[in-house]
């Protein structure tokens, strides 16, 4: 049962927290901050993206996004691009270092969920996504309903 003064939202926050600052310490050695691997993970992924849709995906306002980019650049991680047809759009791309470092990432990552879930039996581990999957599938659909209403307001 959970303590009188703890609540689901503050324990996941911990967490996710704690998650983070475990990851951090792995990966200090390679000086990149979190929101550098953030980044050069959602681009792996989305290679070719433009720096506004990658602000957006990442959740921060675009100048945000692109002094992480400079520096990422400078490290020469990613490469700027410029759009076939429209030359004030810069295309992002990361580099074969970037991609050598994000395999130590990963590595970094499967150390620090090992941590978390250690002494958790696989069926709740399962049970455990399959809890917060509907979690947020809830909150996804809650805020959707939301921006709906908002809308028909404005």
């Amino acid at each position: 049962m959970p303590k009188e003064d703890q609540t689901i939202g503050i324990l996941l926050h911990d967490v996710a927290r704690l998650m983070r600052r475990r990851f951090e310490q792995r990966a200090r050695p390679v000086g990149l901050t979190r929101s550098q691997w953030h980044t050069l993970l959602l681009l792996s992924k989305n290679e070719g993206v433009h720096q506004k849709a990658l602000a957006e995906m990442q959740e921060v306002e675009p100048i945000t996004l692109m002094r992480l980019i400079d520096k990422l650049e400078e490290r020469g991680l990613v490469e700027r691009r410029k759009h076939e047809t429209d030359r004030r759009i810069w295309m992002l791309y990361i580099t074969q270092t970037a991609r050598s470092l994000l395999e130590g990432a990963r590595e970094f990552g499967n150390e620090t969920r090992a941590e978390a879930l250690e002494g958790i039996s696989d069926a709740d581990r399962v049970r455990l996504f399959e809890m917060l999957e509907t979690m947020k599938s809830n909150l996804v659909e809650g805020c959707r309903q939301a921006a709906e209403v908002e809308k028909r307001h404005v």
